[in-house]
């Protein structure tokens, strides 16, 4: 983390890691609602609740901001959990045939 901070580089790697953390969470909204349906959202709700706390209660900026934009991104996966099942109903993603309704 020193070479970090001495070449001005935390700006550049939290915008990194938020970039792999959001296209990290869209196949995880997809597998689960294939396997799991919108069912798991509660999942969603409480990681990121223990993130946001987390990012409160850690001193260092750079694994706060990151908890913090882990616990936004669950968050923001509840609402497309319920999306991603739109998109199953139109056609656009495969609907799994094991899964009861």
């Amino acid at each position: 983390m020193e070479f970090i901070a001495q070449y001005n580089l935390t700006g550049l790697l939290i915008g990194g890691a938020t970039f792999l953390i959001i296209g990290l969470f869209h196949p995880i909204v997809i597998k689960g609602e294939y396997y799991f349906g919108v069912k798991i959202w509660p999942l969603f709700l409480l990681m990121g609740l223990v993130c946001v706390a987390l990012s409160v209660a850690v001193r260092h900026v750079v694994w706060s901001t990151l908890l913090a934009v882990w616990g936004a991104s669950s968050f923001w996966s509840i609402g497309e959990l319920f999306e991603q099942r739109h998109r199953v109903e139109k056609g656009w993603f495969p609907e799994n045939p094991r899964r009861k309704k």
